[in-house]
């Protein structure tokens, strides 16, 4: 199988997408597949990824206030062309919005089948950018660009419900895989923690982009609680003013590898504040490392938090709630072990491999269903054919 991958961001980026992107990549490879990653340029960003799969990119700007996010805006013929010249049997849009509407536009010039991964919800993150009164504009290139999907594949529940209320159809659940030999117990360390909490503090961690849409100031709330030490693992336009905000916090920056599954595993509780989230890998890589976690209740935590076995969810707005969630599991130890061990037992069978053959089956599925005279097997005309029957 051939599959074009247009991934809305890359590397050297580090999120969600990218790593999903990646993993997909090697399980492709793993089966003898042909990829071909399309994203927008940067610098640093590699002409191959994987063992052999090649990375061509397309012209992109930095996002205002935000440098190290590229946007890939312009005309559709160089993303038509690339998908051309590797003609693929499928394209695979990645968290799709500015490049991802182009490759849309182009497969369906091509007349590829497209499958859409919805994990970046861009209209919440407008609002926390103080872009207020874009969200109506915002679902309608979301409806646009997933229109012209063969099939939508959604995180979560919640994420599912709420593309269906926004009027967006043919939706699939994937999850996400966890590598739970790199996240795992074992890899705690007491030198970490006594680097860290040198008084032996309650390690309480947050791991993410120091950006609005995380909403760590949230952590602000914490300050009262003896005993504990915020942890803030990641970096981002942020990290500046939250180092002002929590003064007695410990930034240790991007981590990666195993160094990222070292501190993570050293927690004692993990907080994931964050109200915009599609699904949240943070939180089921906390569940494997054996960790009790604290999250908004909403989006995809509650798929992954099973309220008072595994961790607590909080309602939105509410960080009284979060911070009493936080004294219960960093004052009782037992319990909090408990909660750790129901954690790592509830996502340790969650691996890659499994997630991503499911997502090839997604893509025989979209392969089989689409018909390049527009007509789908179930007889829902393709966005292309109903322009043409209506002019």
């Amino acid at each position: 199988m051939k599959v074009a991958i247009i991934a809305e961001s890359f590397l050297p980026q580090t999120n969600g997408v990218v790593h999903t992107v990646l993993r997909v990549v090697e399980h492709l490879e793993s089966r003898g597949d042909d990829v071909l990653v399309v994203t927008p340029d940067a610098p640093d960003v590699p002409e191959t990824v994987g063992e052999r799969s090649r990375v061509a990119t397309v012209r992109a700007w930095s996002f205002p206030g935000y440098r190290d996010v590229r946007v890939a805006t312009g005309r559709v013929a160089p993303v038509t062309e690339i998908l051309r010249e590797f003609a693929p049997d499928v394209v695979h849009l990645a968290s799709p919005f500015a490049l991802g509407w182009r490759g849309a536009l182009a497969a369906r010039e091509l007349d590829l089948p497209v499958v859409a991964v919805y994990q970046t919800d861009v209209p919440g993150y407008a609002s926390r950018y103080g872009l207020k009164g874009t969200a109506a504009l915002l679902w309608r290139r979301v409806r646009d660009i997933h229109g012209h999907a063969t099939l939508t594949l959604v995180p979560s529940v919640a994420t599912q419900r709420e593309l269906e209320a926004h009027g967006v159809q043919r939706l699939r659940m994937w999850r996400r895989g966890v590598d739970s030999e790199r996240f795992t117990p074992d890899k705690r360390s007491h030198a970490w923690r006594r680097r860290v909490a040198p008084d032996d503090e309650k390690l309480v961690g947050l791991v993410g982009r120091l950006a609005p849409e995380k909403q760590v100031e949230d952590l602000a709330a914490l300050a009262d609680l003896d005993g504990i030490k915020v942890v803030v693992i990641g970096d981002g336009p942020e990290r500046a003013r939250l180092e002002r905000l929590l003064p007695d916090a410990h930034f240790t920056g991007m981590l990666h590898g195993d160094a990222l599954a070292t501190a993570m595993a050293s927690l004692d509780v993990l907080v994931n504040t964050s109200e915009t989230e599609t699904f949240c890998q943070v939180v089921q890589e906390a569940l494997a490392s054996g960790l009790p976690v604290v999250a908004a209740g909403v989006g995809g935590p509650v798929d992954l938090v099973d309220h008072s076995r595994t961790g607590w969810l909080y309602r939105p707005g509410r960080l009284e709630e979060m911070v009493a969630h936080v004294r219960d599991l960093t004052g009782d130890e037992a319990k909090r072990e408990a909660f750790g061990r129901a954690a790592r037992r509830s996502v340790v069978l969650r691996g890659w491999r499994p997630v991503c053959s499911e997502l090839v089956g997604h893509y025989a599925a979209a392969v089989e269903r689409h018909d390049p005279s527009g007509l789908d097997v179930v007889g829902l005309r393709h966005p292309r054919t109903r322009r043409r029957a209506a002019r």
